[in-house]
Formats: C-alpha cells, structure tokens, sequence
C-alpha cells in the first residue's frame, strides 16, 4: 500500500513563510504559501497511490482537495513530526512538504524494486522528498533540522542503515523572495506563479488582491501549532 504524505502547515499569516517577508506583508506571504500547498497538493492528488494523507499543524482550508485523510502534526521539533508522519503508513512511502510547488506527479512515482529508499535533496542543503520502502521513524528522529548539512545527514543516515539509496533531482525549495521568483518560473502556470504575479503587481505588495484565502492568525495560537518546514 503505497502512500503519498504531505507535511504542511495552515497558511495563517505571520506564522508561514516569514522569510519572505519583506518584501511581501505577512498577508501576501500567507497567500503564497497557500498557493504553494495547492500547487502541492494538486500534483499529490494526480499521482498514482493507494493513500494520500496530509500531516498538517492548523486546520484544513479550501485548498485541500479531495482524496486526502487528515492528521496533526505531533509536537516536537522538525525531526520527530517528520519521524511520527511515517510512522501512519503501513508499506512504502513518500513524504513531500509544501514548499516545492513545482514537483510533477513524474517526479512523485517512485519504484522501490530495486531501492530501499529515495532521497530528494534540495539546493539550500536540506531535502524536499524521502521515500521509504519499508517506513523506519528512527531513520529521521535526531537528524539536525534546518541547517546547511540536514540533507547530508539523513542520508548517511540511511546508508548507515544498509539501505539502498535512490537519489531524486535536485529541486529549490521556497524560502525567500529570490526563491520565489526562480520557482515560478519553473512553474509558470501553476496557482503559486499566478499568485507571485499578484502579489508583485506594479510594485504594490499591500493590495487586497495579493492577499489570498488565508486567514488572520487568532490572538491566542492552537496549541500544537509548529512550523513544517
């Protein structure tokens, strides 16, 4: 039973994509990172799997389309959610998050004949995709997170395992506005450029049309509301 996992985070301005920010407000930010997940989600949906499931911190919005079982993020850090998300699937899986808007249904159908696991490692040094055949949540607890050497790391950490690598394209992930503006143009017909368009449009980055769905964040923060990425 193959499944498809998508660790995400409710698009809820100030508290998604504050790198880009500036030059975008908080509320252009939280657009984009929605038309991000959409884009995401989207190709997920495409992709041939026997389950799709979302590991999202915050509550489900328009953007989620159908097809997709829902459950929270643990709390910890980045390691353990990423670590508890493997540990819903019972076969081989491959886990996304939601900052890659230009990934193609091609690029999510992974062969685990000849592999134990694929790895997708992203131009900032971290990865964008892990896939296991047979999910291990101890391949990923105790990884460092969010560092230069993230990618490195749970590598090695897989062939220190015995498992058989498969190494996927490397893709830029979207942290800046740099990055945004080299993703859209990787994917220019997708919600995330139609969005960055908005957003940019004659240099006016306060208009209520760059601002999306995405809701104000409430005064007091869900409780187990943590970063995905």
């Amino acid at each position: 039973m193959t499944t498809l996992l998508v660790i995400a985070k409710e698009p809820v301005p100030g508290r998604v994509k504050t790198r880009l920010t500036p030059p975008f407000t908080p509320e252009e930010a939280a657009a984009l990172a929605e038309a991000s997940l959409a884009d995401t989600l989207r190709t997920v949906a495409s992709t041939p799997a026997d389950r799709r499931l979302l590991v999202l911190s915050g509550e489900p919005g328009p953007w989620l389309p159908p097809g997709f079982d829902v459950v929270r993020q643990c709390a910890g850090g980045l390691d353990e959610r990423l670590a508890d998300a493997f540990a819903h699937c019972t076969g081989p899986a491959l886990l996304i998050g939601m900052d890659t808007p230009q990934v193609t249904p091609e690029l999510l159908t992974v062969d685990f004949a000849d592999c134990d696991a694929s790895f997708g490692p992203a131009e900032d040094g971290g990865f964008w995709a892990l896939g296991l055949a047979d999910p291990d949540p101890g391949l990923l607890r105790g990884v460092p997170m969010s560092t230069p050497m993230t990618g490195a790391v749970q590598r090695e950490r897989l062939v220190a395992a015995g498992l058989r690598v498969r190494d996927l394209p490397r893709l830029r992930d979207v942290d800046t506005a740099a990055d945004a503006e080299a993703v859209a143009r990787l994917a220019p017909r997708g919600a995330f450029a139609a969005q960055l368009a908005r957003s940019s449009a004659g240099g006016g980055r306060n208009s209520p049309g760059a601002r999306g769905t995405a809701r104000p964040a409430p005064t007091h923060p869900h409780p187990t509301h943590n970063p995905a990425r």
